[in-house]
């Protein structure tokens, strides 16, 4: 949490700036009502949980622990930072509370295990899975989510396939 809580907010054409500010009002609106929501529901606030000082649309990192599953925000998607954390027994058990969400865009699990990275990547079920890393987009690689999280793929060979128009001639003779 200490290093959440250190993270720097503010002006994003300010390069020390980590965090910077949502697209619109009702944005941040919305990330403020699914964060009390959360916590009406039985979640614990570990760090941040409201608009950062000064001006500007920009909500400070959160935590939640102990999401209740029965609570709406347990299978919501947050579009701004805040984290949800879970305490997983073993690989398995951190497979099974990943893919009890409705969305897989992207998914990041850290191993040094070859065996245990392997189970990560088969398991696990989103559009991407990077394992000691971030989630990250690179123009090179087919960027795009399974579930509710979208069809089909952007960047790379799939993605350019995704904005061609195929015609069929055919010319019997």
């Amino acid at each position: 949490m200490q290093q959440m809580r250190a993270l720097k907010v503010g002006d994003p054409l300010d390069p020390a700036t980590e965090v910077g500010p949502l697209a619109n009002e009702q944005i941040l609106q919305d990330l403020e009502d699914q964060v009390e929501r959360a916590v009406s529901a039985g979640a614990r606030l570990l760090t941040g949980g409201r608009r950062a000082s000064g001006t500007g649309l920009i909500y400070q990192p959160t935590a939640l622990a102990d999401v209740p599953r029965s609570s709406a925000v347990y299978s919501e998607e947050f579009f701004g930072p805040v984290a949800m954390l879970f305490r997983a027994q073993d690989a398995r058990h951190a497979i099974d509370i990943a893919n009890d969400s409705p969305f897989g865009l992207g998914a990041s699990a850290w191993s040094k295990d070859p065996a245990e990275q392997e189970l990560f990547i088969d398991g696990i079920e989103s559009g991407q899975v990077f394992i000691n890393a971030i989630v990250a987009s690179d123009p090179r690689v087919p960027f795009g989510g399974v579930k509710k999280s979208g069809y089909g793929r952007e960047l790379g060979v799939f993605g350019i396939r995704e904005f061609v128009n195929v015609k069929t001639v055919w010319v019997n003779s």
